[in-house]
């Protein structure tokens, strides 16, 4: 059956609009709209999984919206592909951006406008949303407003940008020979990196996938890194030293599609490692089985040697990380600001 990709990306047309001119009521609209009654929605830590749309709604989006009250969504990626067990999706990666007025999960508002990244993935069937799988990069947001209360990131703690190519938000008929082709490329590029520690690293052949100027867009906690050199020493060294034994859902729990040079990635969860060796941010090793949730989207550039990778926006549910480890972020947080609460009591 020949499925028209243009009209997946369409379906979720009428919640990026009621978020861009963001109104309660036109938010839960759309969203109920859009889904089936007994969607799943799994949104990072502390969310976790919220069942059906009205829960969505209740206690995520909401939530938000009474914390920066003129929130609105900005896209920069809209992509749609089926996967390899015949399902289709939808993926989006952008930003919730407005004034933080109000604490948002405890996170003390800082009167300025403050930004989160989100990547959020779309199941679609028969023309309505059947499961969301999402990240809202909620470090970043405890970064801007200075309430960070874990070790600083190695890489670069920034707003990451859009696509270099300015052309993330995909219209018209998906071109199904490059999207397989780049799909190709990021499985096979995985494939080879999860070879090394057991190999050598040249086994994981990173000059061979990889662009020179190629830009890693890393999560708050880990930041950003430029370059290969950049992506080994600010994440895949410290990442590699402390859960060696990593694996990837690409090995058939992970959901990947193409559009044009775009290629999505989606699982709940991701990754299953053990927390055996010292470095990954900073946590002392455990020995302590976890999962990882990471959703992540490429962009695949022609070169003259062939397809390379320019750009890779990761989001790595890094809460939910502590979570599994016994240590509360959150709660820590509210400790390292609670002092910022008194002296605001006593001048009122």
């Amino acid at each position: 059956m020949t499925v028209d990709h243009a009209a997946l990306r369409e379906v979720l047309t009428p919640i990026r609009s009621a978020m861009y001119d963001w109104t309660p009521d036109g938010v839960r609209q759309a969203v109920l709209s859009s889904c089936t009654p007994d969607a799943l929605f799994q949104l990072a830590h502390p969310f976790n999984t919220l069942g059906g749309p009205d829960a969505f709604v209740q206690e995520a989006l909401d939530v938000l919206h009474h914390a920066w009250p003129d929130v609105e969504r900005r896209d920069y990626i809209v992509t749609a592909g089926p996967d390899s067990y015949g399902g289709h999706w939808v993926g989006c990666a952008g930003d919730y951006t407005g004034t933080f007025t109000r604490p948002f999960l405890d996170i003390p508002p800082t009167g300025h406008q403050t930004s989160m990244r989100f990547h959020e993935f779309y199941r679609i069937e028969d023309g309505r949303i059947t499961e969301m799988q999402a990240l809202w990069d909620i470090a970043e947001v405890m970064i801007q407003a200075g309430a960070w209360p874990m070790g600083p990131s190695l890489g670069r703690d920034w707003r990451a940008p859009a696509p270099a190519t300015m052309d993330g938000i995909r219209t018209g008929p998906r071109d199904d020979a490059l999207s397989e082709r780049n799909k190709a490329h990021v499985i096979d590029m995985l494939t080879d990196m999860v070879k090394h520690p057991a190999e050598p690293v040249e086994a994981m052949r990173l000059e061979h996938w990889w662009h020179e100027k190629f830009s890693w867009y890393g999560p708050g906690g880990i930041g950003t890194a430029r370059g290969i050199s950049g992506f080994r020493h600010w994440h895949q060294i410290p990442f590699l030293r402390g859960m060696p034994d990593r694996s990837g859902g690409y090995l058939g729990e992970t959901y990947f599609f193409g559009d044009g040079p775009y290629v999505g990635e989606t699982a709940w969860p991701g990754m299953t490692m053990h927390l055996s060796g010292d470095g990954f941010l900073g946590i002392v090793p455990t020995d302590t089985h976890v999962t990882g949730r990471s959703l992540d989207f490429w962009r695949v550039e022609d070169t003259p040697d062939g397809p390379k990778i320019r750009e890779n926006w990761v989001l790595f549910d890094v809460l939910h990380v502590w979570d599994q480890l016994g240590v509360n972020v959150l709660d820590r947080m509210r400790e390292f600001t609670s002092a910022r609460r008194v002296a605001t009591e006593a001048l009122t």
